[in-house]
């Protein structure tokens, strides 16, 4: 089925702005069948499994029919588990972010009632529910359904299963006769089409088969991270394997601008597409990347639609797709031409069921890992350097310096020391630091051994690839920073002019100020964020290179300025 554009599917203003800011630029095909014939006011069955993106499909109709003037439940979608509820209800806050008066509220087993009771109490429009707690909110007399337009059965093969079929008709039965109806299902066994036949008006029919759509030679494997911490593990990956051609994609255009300015800061030789970079100069960074001119790409979806590259070593999804289809579009540009490729994909949170959905759906082949810690990365960095090393000296091409070293020699300098030395030099004059502990990984509510690690305390790299030196700063000791209450001795107070107002936060200015800087993230001292600015303490023995490095560097669609407090009056 082919895909449109959000923008040609007839949405508000509003809505296509909330639909840019999530990074979604091509609607799926279950989005592009969906949304038009609930537009158009049609009852609407479709047959799609986790995965292929029905979230919005439902989602963005069911916003585009609430008044907002009207504080009465307006929408009802249930969902068999409360982990889908609260995954929905996170994704229709997104996609009403810029709907003034829009509200919606998920209600569970296992949330308080007056939690709930006062989130419809203020007016919410739109509930997200399991059929046990609307079934119980009901009884009490907290949810009335007067003013119900829209009734939305996400995954109803599974509700039934799970028993809910009483409860499922108990609530149909309630909803207004002339109300929208829109039941979801993978499977359509006879007792969802006897509901359908009772509870919908001459539906449309939509069904998108899930496809397995896997790459047998691209090696996949997901790394559940933290979100603060996704650079640290993308940097470490990257030095771990010595990747030196890859694709990273990401969900927004800002988050591809930012994430280019981290990799450059850290000495990573990248380039960025995205919908607002001209035709012109997309060409120029295609035809520079297809030539190896520089290393990683970082990319949206749309963007690096039509790059045909066959040699690519990696692919990044540092933001999780928004189905299994773009997913396998992603991960299908490693692994051509006859060679293998690796694929790693990062989950934050509760992005996990959104990923397991995926797997599902498309059937990949996708395994868990933990992010290699630093020990890891050192040891790899050392045995790519021996194995160089050894390559030299077995092909004898080198220049000999028979008189240097005798002259070090006569000085008492052992052969073992010199060659110590020299080794010590070409890494930069890194030196062995003890590990960094793992940093925290995603909290998606897993237990501890089935998690992964998170990123945090990177390695920070020079221009040449053989050049690595270590960053060596622990993630909660970079992040966890203590507000301030004056300068701390030792420290001076540096003014920037980014703060609440661009949503910063400590991990943002720290990350910002060791990538740019490449000194330990423990010259960061105390910091304190007002809404139009933030006042950072740094090391005194570090406070000009910080001014220097951070001049002109962006942060969040910002430029930073910073100055010392003391001239910032």
């Amino acid at each position: 089925m082919e895909k449109r554009k959000f923008a040609e599917l007839g949405l508000s203003p509003e809505v296509l702005k909330a639909v840019d800011k999530m990074g979604f630029e091509e609607a799926s095909p279950i989005q592009t069948a969906v949304i038009p014939l609930l537009l158009e006011g049609r009852d609407v069955v479709g047959q799609s499994a986790t995965g292929s993106g029905k979230t919005a499909a439902f989602a963005i109709p069911a916003i585009e029919m609430v008044d907002p003037k009207l504080k009465r439940v307006q929408a009802l979608i249930l969902c068999p588990t409360r982990e889908l509820a609260v995954q929905v209800a996170e994704e229709v806050n997104k996609l009403a972010g810029f709907k003034r008066g829009v509200m919606e509220v998920p209600i569970y087993g296992g949330q308080s009632y007056e939690r709930q009771y006062r989130a419809l109490k203020a007016g919410a429009q739109i509930v997200i529910g399991t059929p046990g707690r609307v079934m119980d909110h009901m009884e009490r007399g907290t949810l009335a359904f007067d003013n119900l337009k829209m009734v939305i059965l996400d995954e109803c093969d599974r509700m039934l299963d799970m028993g809910f079929r009483d409860d499922i008709e108990h609530i149909l039965k309630t909803t207004p006769p002339g109300r929208q109806s829109l039941f979801f299902s993978a499977t359509m066994p006879k007792l969802i089409r006897d509901m359908i036949s009772r509870y919908t008006t001459n539906p449309a029919s939509v069904e998108i088969k899930a496809q397995a759509q896997n790459a047998p030679s691209v090696d996949q494997v997901y790394f559940e991270v933290d979100r603060r911490s996704k650079v640290e593990a993308l940097t470490r990956l990257i030095d771990l394997h010595d990747f030196r051609h890859g694709i990273v994609f990401c969900s927004t255009k800002i988050m591809v601008d930012e994430l280019n300015e981290l990799l450059h800061a850290r000495g990573y030789a990248c380039d960025r597409l995205h919908g607002d970079i001209s035709q012109v100069q997309r060409n120029r960074v295609t035809e520079k990347f297809k030539r190896k001119g520089f290393e990683f790409l970082i990319a949206t979806d749309v963007a690096a639609r039509g790059l045909d590259v066959d040699d690519l070593e990696v692919v990044f999804n540092y933001d999780l797709p928004n189905d299994g289809e773009d997913y396998t579009h992603r991960v299908g540009r490693t692994g051509r031409a006859g060679k293998s490729g690796r694929a790693f994909t990062f989950v934050s949170g509760r992005e996990i069921y959104k990923l397991q959905g995926m797997i599902r759906y498309a059937r990949l082949d996708i395994r868990r890992e933990r992010i290699p810690s630093l020990d890891q990365v050192e040891e790899a960095r050392e045995n790519a350097f021996f194995e160089k090393l050894r390559r030299t000296l077995e092909e004898g091409k080198f220049v000999k310096r028979e008189r240097m070293i005798d002259r070090l020699m006569e000085q008492g300098y052992l052969s073992t020391d010199i060659a110590s030395a020299l080794i010590h030099m070409m890494n930069a004059g890194a030196e062995p630091k003890p590990a960094a502990p793992a940093p925290a990984p995603s909290r998606g509510g897993r237990d501890d051994d089935r998690r992964g690690g998170g990123g945090g305390g990177g390695y920070e790299r020079g221009g040449d690839r053989g050049e690595r030196g270590r960053g060596g700063y622990p993630e909660k000791e970079a992040y966890d920073r203590p507000g301030r209450t004056g300068r701390e001795s030792g420290y001076t107070t540096v003014f920037f002019n980014v703060g609440r107002k661009q949503m910063i936060t400590p991990a943002d200015l720290v990350g910002k100020i060791a990538g740019a800087t490449r000194l330990p993230a423990n010259i960061v001292g105390a910091i304190d964020i007002k809404q139009r600015h933030a006042l950072v303490d740094v090391a005194d023995d570090a406070v000009d290179v910080v001014l220097q490095k951070l001049a002109g560097v962006r942060m969040k669609g910002v430029t930073v300025q910073p100055i010392p407090a003391a001239e910032a009056g």
